[in-house]
């Protein structure tokens, strides 16, 4: 499949003939790829870390070199670079600590939500009973 995508982007046809599946298949996965943003191989966050590091001190050339044999265009290390360094430099607004922030709002307002239901059923059975109660007493006073 990397073989598919850039920087290699091989033709489909001779991929699929050397690996036996249809070049619908093989396109189809490929728009599938593109599509998830994983044209880089989907590098965990921990191997992008390891790969600015590893590339850190090398020259522009083996630098390029490194990442033709990773399958990686030098802007992505640069992107990867930069992101780092900004996580590293203001660690209070890492996108975790916002989601973090967001599913703690979304907690509470889930929970008053819920709260506001269960007063309302609460609500709603007691009014039932009440009904039935007063439905039975003036039953039987009907009756006599």
């Amino acid at each position: 499949m990397a073989r598919l995508l850039p920087p290699e982007s091989a033709d489909v046809v001779v991929v699929s003939r050397e690996i036996g599946v249809s070049v619908a298949t093989l396109e189809r996965w490929r728009a599938d790829a593109l599509a998830s943003g994983k044209k880089s191989g989907g590098w965990t966050a921990a191997a992008r870390f390891e790969a600015v590091l590893t590339t850190a001190a090398l020259s522009e050339e083996a630098r390029n070199a490194w990442c033709r044999s990773h399958g990686l265009y030098p802007s992505e290390l640069d992107e990867w670079r930069a992101a780092a360094i900004s996580a590293l430099a203001n660690p209070d607004s890492s996108p975790v600590k916002a989601d973090a922030k967001a599913e703690r709002r979304r907690v509470a307002e889930l929970e008053r939500e819920l709260r506001r239901k269960d007063k309302a059923l609460a609500e709603a059975a007691a009014l039932l009973v009440l009904s039935k109660k007063v439905e039975a007493i003036f039953r039987k006073d009907a009756d006599a």
